[in-house]
């Protein structure tokens, strides 16, 4: 059972994420108050034509020919109106639902790219996969119809409040008998919902995580025979979650069951109340038809009213992943313009790169991956980093690229007059990159090497994969340069995957060139020919390597070595 203070801090942190959802909803105030102004209307034509029904009924019963007409014209009239508000009331919803929907999806995706490369590589693509689509989709039509359904439903309970206090006062206290036992079991749904909300979304983010890895890994899977392993990993995740949804929708039926008991039971009271009043003579048989509709349009609408309450719960969870995301820090560019300043220069005469006593941790680590290290690269040199495997080399790489920022010392680029900046997002523009493992995305060669220079001509993008290489098995292809890169690269070798990359960063054409394992599988012969190829494509480019292959050493100016304790020593070739 919660304690107060657990209730206390459970709604604190509604409060606090349906601050965040207003905020996003103030773009969109015009549409909402459209929204609002057409679910009253339609509403309120829905109460005026339960009344009207009672003057209908009222005017067959005393024969009354004058008034049979009007009143059935003005009750048909309401309804035809009521549902041409409900269409509108429709059409509003999808289009602007639509907007608010790619808009927010926009929002989130940009601040997934944008974020800090160590704080978003902590959650898995499937996990965020699920944020952008499921949640942002439960937010998406929260906005639209959530927020103005309030409005409705209030305006519907004060409507019929108000007809059923005209007629009979005694009857809304009927209405009114489960509101005790409604209070209590939206705040026991309030509880319960939040724990589902949040254990089924992150569940489901489990699934498609796995989803995911596994069909991107699938080779490897058939590979190990491991398959039925995995197939039998899926049944166990699917399991669990059917579970929770089991254990969800069996609370949910004894719920429904309660509520529906309290209703049919004040239904029945409202109903005796009406037949004894008729009994009596007290009230005409359009009154009784109107008390019939109208207590239980009352009795719903306070039930609905009550039930917004797990329905905001479910949608402030929703908002609290996303809001997990978007808070997270963004990468460092607020040197943008002077690194703009730099580049002609950069890219005319190249680039310094100097770091100096340098020592980074990552923020889930608890001693320092480099130590204390400084080296430097001037324009046309190349200088190789080697060492034991997961001693530092590729965070070292991650620093130059900016991914990450150091916690002690400096890492800066300079150019030919003297001018500096520290190395960081922005000053990723100076650098082209060939990763150690498969990057090309699916599409065709030459969509993946317009990535990073989407004006190049197709001669240019055939000099470049001659410089990588990559033209000798290329040409051969009967489309070419057009020929589609299946997902991860499947209907291409690893080594010739590692040339159309380097194809790609050749391409880019920038000052500084950074090469993680970029010929691990490469054989000797072309390794050569591949890097004296880059060599002369750029004279003054900079060049970063990392290599355990010691044919890769005699192209490099300096080599320097990282030990198992974070240190950089220079070393000879």
């Amino acid at each position: 059972m919660k304690k107060p203070g657990e209730y206390a801090a459970l709604y604190r942190s509604l409060a606090k994420e349906w601050k965040w959802l207003f905020r996003h909803a103030s773009g969109y105030r015009l549409q909402i108050f459209l929204y609002i102004v057409i679910g009253i209307s339609g509403t309120l034509m829905g109460i005026g034509s339960t009344v009207a029904s009672k003057y209908l009924i009222d005017s067959v019963v005393s024969h009354n020919e004058k008034t049979i007409i009007s009143s059935a014209a003005f009750a048909v009239g309401l309804g035809l109106l009521q549902i041409l508000v409900t269409s509108a009331t429709s059409r509003v919803a999808t289009v602007v639902g639509s907007k608010i929907s790619n808009e927010i999806r926009s929002n989130v995706y940009e601040h997934v790219v944008y974020a800090d490369w160590e704080e978003i590589s902590k959650y898995h693509s499937g996990d965020l996969l699920n944020r952008i689509e499921g949640d942002v989709s439960a937010i998406s039509s929260s906005i639209i119809s959530f927020i103005p359904s309030v409005f409705t439903r209030v305006t519907q309970f004060v409507g019929c409040l108000a007809v059923v206090l005209y007629y009979d006062p005694v009857m809304a206290l009927f209405a009114f008998m489960s509101a005790p036992f409604l209070a209590l079991t939206s705040k026991i749904s309030a509880k319960m919902m939040r724990k589902y909300n949040k254990e089924s979304r992150e569940m489901n983010g489990k699934i498609l995580s796995f989803y995911s890895e596994s069909i991107q890994n699938i080779q490897t899977i058939k590979a190990f025979g491991i398959t039925n392993r995995y197939v039998n990993q899926l049944r166990d995740y699917l399991f669990v979650y059917r579970k929770m949804r089991l254990d969800h929708g069996k609370f949910s039926i004894i719920m429904t069951m309660c509520l529906s008991v309290i209703g049919l039971a004040v239904s029945y009271l409202c109903y005796g109340w009406g037949v004894w009043r008729l009994w009596q003579g007290a009230i005409t048989y359009g009154t009784m038809t109107l008390f019939l509709q109208i207590s239980g349009q009352l009795t719903s609408s306070f039930s609905s009213i009550v039930s917004l309450l797990p329905t905001s719960i479910s949608i402030a969870t929703a908002a609290g992943r996303i809001m997990e995301i978007t808070e997270l820090d963004e990468e460092n560019t607020d040197n943008a313009a002077e690194v703009e300043e730099l580049e002609p220069l950069a890219r005319d005469k190249g680039v310094y790169l100097n770091c100096d006593n340098l020592t980074y941790s990552y923020k889930d680590g608890k001693t320092p991956v480099v130590k204390d290290i400084s080296f430097y690269v001037n324009p046309g040199e190349t200088v190789a980093l080697v060492g034991p495997s997961g001693e530092g080399k590729t965070t070292i790489l991650r620093l130059i690229l900016g991914l990450v920022r150091p916690q002690q010392g400096r890492m800066t680029m300079a150019v030919a007059d003297g001018r500096k900046t520290e190395v960081s997002a922005s000053t990723r523009r100076f650098c082209s990159y060939v990763p150690q493992e498969n990057a090309v995305f699916a599409g065709s060669i030459a969509e993946n090497l317009r990535m990073v220079n989407p004006e190049a001509t197709d001669d240019e993008l055939i000099y470049v994969l001659k410089t990588a290489d990559a033209w000798s098995f290329i040409e051969k292809l009967p489309l070419g340069i057009h020929t589609v890169i299946n997902e991860k690269g499947v209907n291409f070798s690893e080594g010739q995957i590692q040339r159309i990359s380097i194809a790609r960063a050749i391409l880019k054409n920038s000052p500084v060139l950074v090469m993680d394992e970029a010929t691990s599988a490469l054989d000797a012969e072309t390794e050569q020919k591949v890097l004296a190829n880059i060599m002369q494509s750029y004279p003054n480019r900079t060049c970063v390597i990392t290599t355990h292959r010691p044919s890769m050493l005699q192209y490099c100016d300096r080599v320097y070595r990282v030990d198992e304790d974070g240190n950089l020593t220079q070393t000879n070739k």
